[in-house]
This record gives structure tokens, C-alpha cells and sequence, in this order.
């Protein structure tokens, strides 16, 4: 089993096509085909199962994906630190819109100041394929704004809060009043993501606890778009306060009077429990840790 075999295999497995991982790695669809059918004549199992022009892992390819990430990761880790003894190599995290726009460039620009050679990869986080991601290998890291995540092989530590809040256009019927009761929002038009974020979770059980199902929900593809909408009056939403402080301050959004006061979800940092913790990985924690806990 060589090395560049299992380079082949993690980009098969994660791009689920040869072709992508053949142009990825700059190779031809033959080579890669090859590297890959040697890998299963060696181990004598399948490693993934063709479905016409489609392919997925089969259970020993899974297995074998998450040695190779193990392995790989080891094996580019010892090099950089043996030529340069600083973090160097890529990350990939994701993490959601808010904390993207409000919390996280502080700690984007301190690390990259520390570990200039490090290269960044952010995406969308929901918690839509995040345990999936994880033990692939395609996700390093998480954040997550919810009360917490279930699963026996993530670790999380908290590291910090975020406030939500209901908000509404000052014209919208709801702003008059003195007080807001979860009830009261029947038959509310209600702006919510389209993507599954921990805290959308957490309201619609809200909802679904005061026994509140006639409303109409209308769902968003990004906080700015949420906003946006709100503003013009279409309904209400509720949404982290720090990603709306501007607008309540100019007056164009107001934060409603909700008898259940300000709601609190933990911002919460996730990794897959037994991957082998790399420097640079360490050291983008230890950055964020420092920063998020201010």
C-alpha cells in the first residue's frame, strides 16, 4: 500500500467520481482507476460499489477512508514541520454565517498573521452531513450555534454565546405590544434558514411545545436575505442579536418584547473524537479559544 494510492483513494471517496480526482490530483482517469484497483486487489475487498455512472463507499471503503485520512494527515503534518517547524498545510472549517460575518475574521486575522502559510477553507456549516464530514476527513473543524450535539464521537467544547432574539419591522402588528408570548405567534408569517442550523431547531421546538402550528414559514437562504425581508415588512424572524445590531440601531428592524427574555445557544467547537490532532489544527484552536472566549 503506497502513499499515492491512498491520495487517490481520499480524493475518489470524497469527490465520489474519477473523473473529479483524476483532474484534482493532475493525473489521467486510467491512472487513478488503476491506483484504486490495485488498492483492492491488495486488500481483496471492494472499495466502492458502481452504480452506473455513479459510485459510493461500500463499508470497507469507509474503513479504509478513515485510516487514510489518519495516515495522510501524519504523513503531510511530519514533512511540513521537519522543512519549516511551523504550522503550515490547509484547513477546512465550517462554521455558520453568523459567526462567519461577526465573530470569526478577528480570529481569521490573528492566525494568519501567526501561521502565514497556512491556507483557510471556510464553508456554510448546518448540521446537515456535519458528522459525515467529519469522519471523512473533508471537514478539520466545526462551529455550531445550538444547545448542544449529540454523538459519541465528536468532541465539543463551548466557546462562547450568542443571544437571539425575535425581530420584526416597527410597522409589524407584534412591535405594539407590550409583551410577546410564544402563542402569539400563531399565524405569524415566520422567516427562518433554509439551512438546518442548531438554532432554528431550538425555536421550532419552542413553537411546537406552545402547541403553535398555524403559521406560515417562509425559508431563507442566508441571514442577509432574512433580514432583508423582515425589514420590508414580509413577517418576522429570529436570529442571533449581534447580526442584527446594526439594523435595530438605524431603527429598521425592532427586537420584540418575547416573554421568554433573551435565549442563549452556546457557540459550540466540534472535531471527530480519535483524529489525530495536528499542530496546525491545534494551533487554530488555541487562536480561537483565546478570541471567541473574550
Amino acid at each position: 500500500m503506497e502513499i499515492q494510492q491512498l491520495r487517490s483513494f481520499r480524493a475518489v471517496a470524497s469527490l465520489l467520481s474519477f473523473n473529479k480526482a483524476a483532474d484534482r490530483l493532475h493525473y489521467a482517469q486510467s491512472s487513478i482507476s488503476a491506483q484504486i484497483r490495485s488498492l483492492e486487489e491488495e486488500l481483496d475487498v471492494q472499495l466502492f460499489d458502481r452504480l452506473g455512472k455513479r459510485i459510493q463507499l461500500t463499508e470497507s471503503g469507509m474503513l479504509l477512508l478513515e485510516y487514510a485520512n489518519k495516515i495522510l494527515d501524519m504523513v503531510d503534518e511530519s514533512k511540513s514541520l521537519i522543512r519549516t517547524k511551523e504550522p503550515v498545510g490547509s484547513l477546512t472549517i465550517r462554521i455558520p454565517e453568523t459567526l462567519g460575518v461577526h465573530r470569526l475574521p478577528p480570529v481569521l486575522k490573528a492566525f494568519h498573521a501567526k501561521f502565514p502559510k497556512v491556507q483557510l477553507n471556510l464553508i456554510s456549516c448546518t448540521l446537515e452531513g456535519l458528522n459525515k464530514d467529519l469522519h471523512k476527513g473533508v471537514t478539520d473543524l466545526a462551529f455550531l450555534l445550538a444547545e448542544s450535539m449529540s454523538s459519541s464521537d465528536l468532541e465539543m467544547e463551548t466557546v462562547g454565546f450568542e443571544s437571539l432574539v425575535l425581530v420584526a419591522n416597527p410597522e409589524h402588528p407584534l412591535s405594539a405590544k407590550r409583551t410577546v408570548h410564544t402563542r402569539d405567534l400563531s399565524g405569524a408569517t415566520i422567516l427562518l434558514s433554509r439551512l438546518s442550523c442548531g438554532y432554528k431547531s431550538i425555536f421550532e421546538q419552542m413553537l411546537k411545545d406552545e402547541e403553535v402550528y398555524d403559521y406560515v414559514k417562509f425559508e431563507c437562504s442566508s441571514v442577509e436575505v432574512i433580514k432583508s425581508n423582515v425589514m420590508n415588512g414580509l413577517g418576522i424572524s429570529i436570529l442571533p442579536e449581534v447580526a442584527v445590531a446594526e439594523e435595530v440601531g438605524s431603527k429598521r428592524l425592532v427586537i420584540l418584547p418575547w416573554s421568554e427574555g433573551g435565549i442563549d445557544v452556546a457557540i459550540l467547537m466540534i472535531w471527530l473524537r480519535d483524529r489525530w490532532m495536528s499542530p496546525t489544527l491545534q494551533a487554530f484552536m488555541e487562536v480561537a479559544r483565546a478570541l471567541l472566549k473574550r
